[in-house]
């Protein structure tokens, strides 16, 4: 017998789940299907526990800190199993809340895997029967392997696997330098890994302003990360205790590096195979499903949101696409799509990354009129005062009408910085009303309104 709901979303990601309290909110009645754990890849395997790593690694590395203070650290027992708890600690509680957060509002949750059968049925483990007036796909998407680097998990690492280990390995390769590859970096070099970053582009972090990319490889290189940029990985020979790597640069000049292990973040795959979507003829390109506004595919009724569709695959991007589509459906009037130009960007290595908007890459690629200002953090008072003043903020704007067209920060907590600059953005406000608020001495968002100053040719502490 069939169960019917207004709502069906297949995953319980941060697509999914907050889909259904959203639509919870709005009176309709809601059901989740979770193959696996509620939260998805972000609260169970990604973001979460990685943010964990990353502040048990700032712990370890004030060690340093401690002992310019004369204090003596015996490092001799640290032991690697206890940081890994840490975060599947944080993984776990934050996983319980969103099921508490489930049924606090009263969203039913179904354990199993759900396949479409029609625009409003689906069928759970090949036995269950779903009919829905509105269907929600948020699958979500797990680490794309490339070939000869398959994973094992043991020495080819997903970023599920780097984020099991229980033990560090001496010598880290990681193949890409994107965000995940950025983080893990920083994560393995600050507990004393020998890490090796290798990029195929001319650049890590080559999505972000090209400043900001060059900084971060300048920072990277003081503290003993290899990097090895417009590089490929061609092979690999492993071993019952590590691998050795054969790379290639772009001049083709051959090396390779032996390791105990190697981390591939090359991207990732939509989990849209084996759903149903072909029955429905639901449109894809490359694995993605196409989708229109509200989120809406090529079958009505039927929606798509997050990783499995084209839009960046971050997590609060699922989270909005699941909020505008679900009020689609409850007739709500809202957004009828992103705007791609207001969504944030964060790497949350050390020094951090934010971003949004435009980059002078784009720009000039775009044709597009542009004026880019910095301030550096060393004119931050607070950031010179809790010694940590690397890094700078760059403001770009229209030199004629004013308008802010994007923002890029390096430096400590710019993952937090930058939301001021994209509020400003979103509120159609101007640098000039950034620059005459006045901000609390002394704080560092006092460099956000230094670098909005800067705009207008009247930075103070530069």
């Amino acid at each position: 017998m069939s169960e019917n709901f207004d709502v069906a979303i297949i995953g319980s990601g941060p697509g999914g789940y907050v889909a259904a309290i959203r639509a919870a909110q709005l009176k309709l009645k809601t059901v989740v299907i979770e193959k696996d754990k509620v939260g998805g890849v972000c609260l169970n395997i990604g973001c979460i526990p990685s943010k964990a790593l990353v502040h048990q690694a700032e712990i370890f590395r004030s060690i340093s800190g401690l002992e310019a203070m004369g204090i003596k650290v015996d490092r001799s027992q640290f032991d690697y199993s206890r940081v890994y708890s840490a975060s599947r600690k944080a993984a776990d509680t934050l996983s319980k809340g969103v099921n508490y957060l489930l049924k606090k509002n009263g969203v039913t949750v179904i354990n199993g895997t759900a396949q479409l059968q029609s625009a409003q049925q689906l069928v759970i483990d090949g036995q269950q029967t779903i009919s829905a007036k509105s269907i929600i796909i948020a699958t979500g998407s797990r680490p794309r392997s490339i070939p000869g680097f398959e994973f094992d998990e043991k020495i080819i690492l997903s970023s599920t696997g780097i984020l099991s280990l229980q033990k560090l390995p001496e010598r880290l390769l990681i193949l890409g330098a994107g965000a995940i590859g950025a983080e893990f970096a920083h994560i393995m070099n600050a507990f004393g890994v020998q890490v090796h970053l290798v990029e195929m582009m001319e650049r890590i972090l080559p999505l972000e302003d090209e400043e900001v990319s060059n900084h971060l490889r300048r920072s990277f290189l003081k503290r003993g990360i290899k990097i090895y940029t417009s590089t490929k990985a061609t092979s690999v020979n492993k071993s019952s205790n590590g691998a050795e790597v054969f790379l290639e640069d772009n001049s083709g000049s051959k090396h390779s590096l032996t390791v105990d292990q190697v981390l591939v973040v090359t991207g990732r795959v939509p989990n849209t195979d084996g759903i149903g979507l072909e029955k429905l003829g639901i449109q894809t390109e490359r694995g993605f499903v196409l989708t229109g506004d509200y989120g809406e595919t090529s079958v009505s009724g039927v929606y798509a949101i997050g990783d499995v569709t084209t839009t960046p695959l971050l997590a609060h991007v699922a989270s909005k696409e699941g909020e505008i589509a679900v009020e689609h459906i409850a007739g709500v009037h809202t957004a009828a799509k992103l705007d791609l130009n207001t969504i944030p960007a964060g790497v949350y290595c050390e020094p951090q990354v934010g971003s949004f908007g435009l980059t002078e890459a784009r720009a000039k690629k775009d044709g597009i009129n542009y004026k880019a200002v910095s301030f550096p953090y060393k004119g931050i008072g607070k950031a010179v005062a809790v010694e940590n003043s690397e890094g700078f903020i760059k403001l770009l704007f229209d030199p004629g009408t004013r308008e802010i067209l994007g923002a890029h920060a390096i430096g400590v907590e710019a993952t937090e910085l930058i939301h001021e600059i994209l509020l400003a953005k979103s509120s159609e406000l101007l640098p000039e009303d950034i620059a005459d608020m006045i901000h609390a001495h002394p704080t560092l968002s006092e460099g956000v309104m230094e670098v909005a100053r800067a705009a207008g040719g009247r930075a103070i502490h530069v």
